[in-house]
């Protein structure tokens, strides 16, 4: 796949990434530096591989979940239940600056795959293991999944009206923001302080622990009157007019963001409405004050409204399905979305680069692998001649794409 023109020096260029993760927190951490430079090698089981290639559109033998989060790395398949093939990871880990896993507390120690294990043989190597609820405490061994570490944490009962239940979240917060994010955070950390120490670091990344900076905003409000913010209660979660969400006349929303008191003004003056200016965070009255905003965006469709806000600075911007978004001037603009080659007629929306380094984004470098696609390459760069790729190939230590 070519790169964008310009792509030259990417910030992590020369860093290899072994990446024992599958499914979402872990491969959208893996992806990130893959698109930035680092040669990051998928190690996948000889069997299906990452269960994401089952998941979504199927296309050349994957799935759309899987090609959101596998460009840019290389395939690397490997039976890890036989000698041989953690053999091979031993010798991968040797040369490499970075391996992550996601597997259960306690199973890369039975494989003979933990940091203990690994350190001798690459004082440098940045280990980060990334779990649910870490790698200790009473919650090491148990099962869980991104609804039950935002409940734990605090952050889902948040999300509740007064006496009413919980809203169910529409984005996995806790798998991305507290792992994928937190990994990649903890990761770049260690690889810094890697400079001074001359040796690596053991990360150990909990995605429900990697939620409380999320909370921070919540746990200013523990000794208030009415408590932490949650739904309708707070100056962010819909407690006053200036910062909701209003239905327009066509059964669409606008959010409205005028949470400054300059922004409020302007959006009071702009329609024609001066007299709410003072009233914007009356406790007393503010639920009238909502009925009487919500009844003027009614008057009004969605579209209408966005042409009536689109030169006036009151933070007041339409609610977007996903396949508006793609669509909308911001998105193309930015790049917010990239078109990933399928073959020669077909290609798909993928998301784009979040970050740009003096104006340089990172670079659509390979296409989402196929399984086991770079067994070969990744095992004669290790050493191994063609003629030990065939045997262990043959006895499903390794798959090749062939």
């Amino acid at each position: 796949m070519g790169g964008t023109a310009g792509n030259k020096h990417l910030p992590l260029e020369g860093l290899r990434v072994v990446d024992l993760t599958r499914l979402l927190p872990g491969p959208l951490c893996t992806m990130l530096m893959a698109d930035y430079g680092a040669d990051v090698i998928k190690v996948e089981d000889v069997e299906a591989g990452d269960p994401t290639r089952f998941v979504g559109r199927f296309y050349a033998g994957s799935g759309s979940f899987f090609r959101q989060l596998n460009r840019n790395k290389r395939s690397l398949a490997v039976n890890l239940k036989a000698d041989r093939g953690r053999d091979l990871i031993k010798k991968l880990a040797a040369e490499s600056d970075v391996l992550i896993e996601g597997f259960r507390p306690g199973v890369m120690e039975r494989l003979g795959l933990d940091y203990e294990k690994l350190r001798p043989i690459n004082r440098g190597l940045i280990y980060a293991s990334l779990s649910g609820y870490g790698q200790t405490g009473p919650y090491r061994d148990r099962a869980g999944h991104d609804i039950n570490y935002t409940a734990l944490v605090g952050m889902l009962g948040l999300s509740a009206e007064e006496d009413g239940p919980p809203v169910m979240p529409a984005v996995q917060v806790a798998d991305i923001a507290g792992g994928s994010l937190m990994a990649l955070s903890g990761i770049m950390m260690a690889l810094y302080q890697r400079r001074s120490l001359g040796e690596g670091r053991f990360v150990d990344i909990s995605m429900t622990r990697g939620l409380l900076p999320w909370l921070a905003y919540h746990a200013s409000g523990l000794d208030d009157e009415e408590g932490p913010p949650r739904r309708n209660h707070g100056y962010i979660t819909g407690a006053f007019a200036c910062y909701n969400i209003y239905e327009t006349a066509d059964g669409k929303y606008m959010s409205l963001g005028a949470l400054e008191p300059v922004f409020w003004k302007r959006f009071c003056e702009a329609v024609g409405r001066s007299e709410w200016v003072e009233h914007q965070f009356e406790k007393q009255g503010r639920e009238q004050l909502i009925k009487e905003v919500s009844l003027l965006f009614k008057t009004k469709t969605r579209e209408q409204w966005e042409v009536f806000f689109e030169k006036i600075d009151a933070c007041c911007e339409p609610v977007l399905g996903l396949s508006e978004a793609i669509e909308h001037p911001i998105s193309r603009s930015g790049k917010y979305w990239l078109d990933l080659p399928l073959d020669d007629d077909n290609s798909e929306k993928v998301t784009g680069f979040p970050l740009f380094f003096s104006g340089q984004a990172g670079a659509l470098r390979l296409p989402p692998p196929k399984h086991g696609e770079h067994t070969e390459e990744v095992l004669e760069a290790l050493g191994l001649s063609e003629a030990e790729i065939k045997k262990l190939d043959a006895a499903r230590i390794i798959k090749t794409s062939g």
